[in-house]
């Protein structure tokens, strides 16, 4: 069936494209962009005037909590979340229940996910045997089953000889690996930032070397193994300057910040307001200002939502007992308007930073508007608005520190691979 898309802004950061034209569809692929797409005959066509279209949106961190915590969210709901948001594909950590250390796990999560016919699902496997940091998976054969890389989650890899024999092997076999900077013993028991507000509210602090020294160890294995390395959840200005230094010296290294990271500062955290605590813990100003300046000049490659659906109880709680993380799914898209509009960034720059720059992390080929890519789409109307409320969010997990804040940008259809996931009115 050919559909054809007409009269939208279609925006491709891949190519540069930002201008208003028609785009056509056959079957699961695009067959046609702009001018050649104008007066084509199709089987539907679809009003798209006032709206963009956009490649669907590719969100690398989002845990979907199947298996194993499913009190928290379910696959089902968390996949109807990133429909709404106008994502099509998106990658979950390895940090369920079992871990994602087994082919057969690896195996089960994506046939699940296949059943349910939303977005893409791209697992990342586990580095070690359930995250324990003590033996190596079997990487070459998760990767057979579908992994696209290998994490170790937000558990802190503290034997760094085995990070080293980690790197070789991925190296060996081309496989990339995602990995959070984060020192072990600097950062224990720490549930904030190390600084001002951490101190006024008695808060046990995480300092930002903590970041550094573990992110100058990773890019100097990368350097001896030549291994894929991309950090994620860059949180602090230090990080950012090591990463520039990195990529000046043309290491395969790319990086990541989350998009509540490009928002938010340490003094968010009010008086105890536990849906302000992440991991890594929101930073200073200063490092919220540095991440900004690496998104702009291009040493942070791309925004991720870092969605991690949390039981409402969890966050109730003390702020230091409180569990860390945020929804982020049907956020991501107007939460990154929000940052372009605040920095003057082109919006088609800003897409970029979920689109094709994912899209090249993940090795995928969508992710851009050309002729025979995936027919995953978005439109959305970017200056409509609406309130954040609980009741409005589809996913599971109603915790984040944006409720009740009015943002712009409302996904109106969603596409994977040439069909209809998504639509509001």
């Amino acid at each position: 069936m050919k559909t054809l898309i007409q009269g939208a802004r279609l925006i491709d950061p891949a190519s540069g494209r930002d201008r208003v034209g028609d785009l056509l569809i056959d079957g699961v692929r695009i067959a046609a962009v702009d001018d050649a797409a104008r007066g084509v005959k199709a089987d539907h066509i679809i009003d798209a005037r006032g709206l963009i279209a956009a490649p669907g949106l590719i969100d690398i961190s989002a845990r979907l909590r199947e298996p194993g915590f499913e009190y928290k969210a379910t696959l089902a709901s968390e996949m109807d979340a990133a429909v709404a948001g106008g994502i099509t594909s998106l990658a979950c950590p390895p940090d369920t229940d079992p871990v994602l250390d087994e082919p057969g796990l690896v195996d089960m999560l994506r046939r699940r996910a296949k059943a349910l016919e939303r977005a893409r699902v791209y697992p990342i496997g586990a580095l070690t045997v359930k995250l324990a940091g003590e033996r190596l998976t079997e990487m070459a054969e998760l990767a057979e089953t579908g992994c696209v890389a290998f994490s170790h989650a937000n558990v802190p890899l503290a034997d760094l000889q085995i990070m080293w024999r980690a790197m070789q092997y991925a190296a060996t076999f081309g496989l990339p690996l995602w990995l959070r900077a984060e020192d072990r013993d600097l950062a224990r028991g720490g549930v904030a930032h190390d600084g001002e507000v951490a101190t006024r509210l008695g808060l046990p602090g995480i300092p930002a070397f903590a970041e550094t020294i573990a992110l100058s160890g990773l890019i100097e294995l990368a350097r001896a193994t030549g291994v894929r390395l991309h950090v994620c959840r860059l949180s602090t200005a230090g990080g950012v300057e090591l990463i520039r230094r990195a990529k000046a010296e043309q290491l395969p290294i790319s990086c990541d910040v989350a998009i509540h990271h490009v928002h938010l500062s340490e003094m968010d955290l009010g008086f105890f307001d536990a849906h302000c605590r992440f991991g890594p813990p929101l930073r200073a100003a200063r490092d919220r200002d540095a991440l900004r300046a690496g998104l702009a000049d291009g040493t942070v490659d791309l925004i991720c939502s870092d969605h991690t659906p949390v039981d409402e109880d969890e966050k109730l709680m003390p702020f230091s007992e409180a569990s860390a993380g945020a929804t982020g799914l049907e956020l991501l898209l107007p939460l990154t308007l929000k940052w372009a509009q605040e920095t003057n960034t082109p919006l088609v720059k800003a897409l970029a930073k979920l689109t094709s720059e994912p899209a090249r992390v993940l090795g995928v080929k969508s992710g851009r508007l050309d002729v025979g890519t995936p027919a995953d789409l978005v439109l959305f109307d970017a200056d409509a608005r609406r309130t954040i409320h609980a009741a409005t969010l589809k996913s599971q997990g109603k915790n984040t520190p944006f409720m009740g804040y009015e943002l712009g940008g409302v996904v109106r259809r969603t596409m994977v691979a040439g069909r209809t996931v998504y639509e509001s009115a």
